[in-house]
């Protein structure tokens, strides 16, 4: 059973009109304390004032942002109803994202289409309107291509929504640029929520491929070429598999100098995760599809990259592989040669996501000399123990790649909190029999895992970004109400925006 990766629905159509255009059927306000409406919403809504007053009254509405009420039927030609959300108070910066998916939240779920009055008293400009788009076009993605009946509020949905703002021409411009963005976090959920008979390694691989359609030129290795170049890490992961093994290795040269030196990201692709040979608890183990987050994510970046033609070179590359126990399947006590050249003794099969990351890490520091390279990877359940579900963890070796990643987290919500690395984690994974060990033990297990890879990426600049907890199953928020989050292209994608492009 394959079907497109397509949303069974398709994304809503977004458009944009001049506040002075009106608005009818469904309609959304914005309003701050004291029922404070921009001047030209003001004027809209002059003749039912006083109803709103009431209402707002009767609903205890102080503006608070994300707080709503609405009026059915409301005395103005057209509309079927007017629900009004609070902007806040001011005092604190505006999460124009978040507030993007209050309004879709508050939508019915009947409404095919819906007018958005993006008026405030102190005015929004066209990148805070583009972000109230992304918001709500996030909040509205749905995975259910595999359902053959619908619920009837599952049948139809939002089909187009208009943003009624000041300068409509600016508002369509920053929006070309941030629609890329949404399609590739779109793409990532989609990959992760994918079931693992529908996405295998080569299936996974097909569709990075498909970002040739933006320019993005797009390598394949299979079996034949890792085994050749030396992939042995990664390869051993993926011996217990019928299914074989790719890397797919995706570039992005945006910048003037084609030949200037790149950014890089890695993922982990793991499309099914049985343990392996130490294989997991039976319970739950259907969420090992997600094992492949971190490269969902990868991909999902480059897709938002090209779209917007980012002024930068961009390499991204993915470890696509399925762990399971057969007969070929590698074992604990195992040693096996990776693409560096060190040895590794296997401890755990269950610990395969930095095999697969050494060997991809260490080819694209080899390769490319990346200006720096992120690693995102579900790595480990211990950072969930650490850090909760709202946190990635971070490791690095560059203390300006961690602050900035930091910094970008909190301007966008993907937040990162960093870990220590260090000598005395390090000789943890020291072996008696080889050059290193798969494991170190239980005790700080995501800091062992990020000592392990750090020994693949000689001196370039390193982050490893422990996504176990964020980029899937995680709670439902304001803007995302999907089991894979797609956790990570905004925050990436923001970092090459502010730092990185020319």
């Amino acid at each position: 059973m394959s079907k497109s990766s397509d949303q069974a629905r398709g994304p809503i159509k977004i458009g944009f009109q001049k506040l002075s255009a009106g608005a009818s059927g469904v309609v959304v306000a914005l309003a701050g304390p004291e029922l404070a409406f921009g001047a030209a919403t003001a004027e809209f809504l002059a003749p039912i004032l006083g109803a709103l007053s009431a209402a707002a009254a009767a609903e205890r509405f102080k503006g608070r942002q994300g707080a709503a009420f609405e009026l059915l039927s409301p005395a103005l030609p057209g509309l079927e109803r007017l629900i009004v959300i609070g902007l806040g108070d001011g005092k604190e910066p505006t999460d124009w994202v978040k507030l993007g998916g209050q309004i879709r939240g508050k939508l019915p779920a009947f409404a095919e289409t819906a007018t958005v009055l993006l008026d405030a008293v102190s005015g929004i400009d066209a990148e805070a309107v583009s972000d109230v788009a992304l918001g709500f076009r996030l909040r509205g993605y749905a995975f259910d291509q595999y359902k053959t009946k619908k619920k009837d509020d599952e049948a139809a949905g939002l089909s187009k929504a208009t943003f009624a703002v000041a300068d409509e021409s600016a508002a369509k411009k920053a929006w070309k640029l941030k629609e890329g963005l949404a399609e590739g976090v779109e793409t990532a959920r989609t990959l992760v929520n994918e079931p693992p008979n529908v996405l295998t390694p080569s299936e996974f691989a097909r569709r990075a491929q498909a970002l040739e359609k933006l320019g993005v030129e797009v390598e394949i290795l299979g079996e034949k070429e890792l085994r050749k170049a030396g992939f042995g890490a990664l390869l051993a992961v993926g011996q217990g598999s019928s299914q074989e093994s790719r890397v797919a290795i995706m570039r992005w040269n945006g910048a003037k100098d084609k030949d200037a030196q790149p950014v890089a990201f890695v993922g982990k692709g793991v499309i099914f995760d049985t343990g392996g040979i130490s294989i997991k608890p039976s319970a739950g183990m259907e969420d090992m599809k997600g094992d492949m987050a971190g490269a969902a994510c990868v991909v999902g970046l480059m897709h938002a990259l090209a779209s917007r033609k980012a002024k930068v070179n961009v390499v991204g590359a993915i470890g696509c592989v399925e762990n399971m126990p057969d007969g070929g399947a590698y074992r604990p006590g195992d040693i096996i040669t990776g693409l560096s050249g060190q040895t590794i003794e296997i401890i755990n099969t269950d610990a395969e996501g930095r095999l697969v990351l050494a060997d991809v890490l260490w080819h694209v520091q080899d390769r490319f000399k990346p200006k720096f390279m992120v690693d995102l990877a579900t790595l480990t359940g211990a950072i969930l123990v650490a850090l909760g579900v709202d946190n990635a963890g971070l490791f690095s070796n560059d203390d300006e790649l961690s602050d900035r990643l930091y910094k970008t987290g909190l301007a966008t919500g993907e937040k990162v909190w960093r870990m220590p690395l260090g000598p005395e984690f390090d000789k943890l994974i020291d072996s008696k029999f080889a050059d290193m060990k798969q494991t170190g033990g239980r005790h700080g297990g995501s800091i062992t895992a990020a000592q392990f890879l750090k020994r693949h990426v000689n001196d370039t600049p390193w982050a490893h970004l422990d996504i176990a907890g964020t980029g899937m199953g995680s709670p439902a928020s304001d803007i995302n109400r999907s089991w894979g989050s797609g956790w990570g292209v905004r925050l990436l994608d923001r970092l090459v925006r502010d730092y990185y492009e020319e």
